[in-house]
């Protein structure tokens, strides 16, 4: 399994020089006109996509046929493919964290005090429990369709849950449930466990889609 993943860090390292620069750019674009909250949420997205990139390099080289005959079950590359995603929603909640508060200071949207942090911090917490959502919707999408065609729907895995969750915010709010910050910490927790599970769910969808692929 550390193989695996490995693998996928070594492969995807020479994006990160130009992933990096695409993040510093972006800082700057982004926190100028919208604002640091979604600079930081948005980071983590981008970072999340990288996980398809890993698919391509996979197929170009023939991979999974390959590791077929080497003492790998088919769900340990399908966890390795989870795992390396977990990692790149962290790798991106942590850049956002870091620029969006460097260029929020620098660009006078952010005053970096104890409810600042507080707040980048519950927004970069965001933005990886909402990467992992759409990341593992893509996972058994590129399984299933392959690295190219799933680029395409990718874009529907992420649009999906914000038309989702917009939606549930307005239900609330029409039957007079107003969402407040105190219960901000409530529903971080009860995002987390949603999460968990729906993590789970797709792990068990692509373990089952890529077991019935002939390679």
């Amino acid at each position: 399994m550390k193989s695996l993943i490995l693998k996928d860090l070594y492969n995807i390292g020479h994006n990160m020089k130009s992933m990096l620069l695409i993040l510093v750019v972006l800082a700057v674009g982004l926190i100028s006109s919208a604002g640091t909250e979604s600079y930081v949420v948005a980071s983590g997205i981008i970072c999340g996509t990288m996980v398809i990139t890993t698919f391509s390099f996979d197929n170009m080289s023939k991979w999974p046929r390959y590791a077929m005959i080497m003492p790998v079950s088919r769900k340990d590359l399908v966890a390795s493919k989870f795992i390396v995603l977990l990692i790149f929603a962290v790798g991106g909640a942590v850049a956002g964290l870091v620029f969006g508060a460097g260029g929020g200071v620098l660009l006078h949207k952010l005053v970096l005090n104890t409810e600042g942090i507080l707040t980048l911090l519950q927004l970069s917490l965001i933005g990886f429990l909402y990467t992992a959502i759409c990341g593992s919707i893509s996972i058994p999408l590129v399984f299933k369709f392959g690295a190219e065609r799933a680029r395409m729907l990718m874009f529907v895995s992420f649009i999906a849950p914000s038309a989702i969750f917009y939606g549930i915010y307005k239900l609330l709010e029409d039957i007079g449930i107003v969402l407040t910050e105190d219960m901000i910490p409530m529903l971080l927790c009860l995002a987390l466990a949603i999460v968990v599970v729906w993590v789970a769910v797709m792990f068990k969808l692509s373990c089952h889609i890529f077991s019935k692929q002939e390679l």
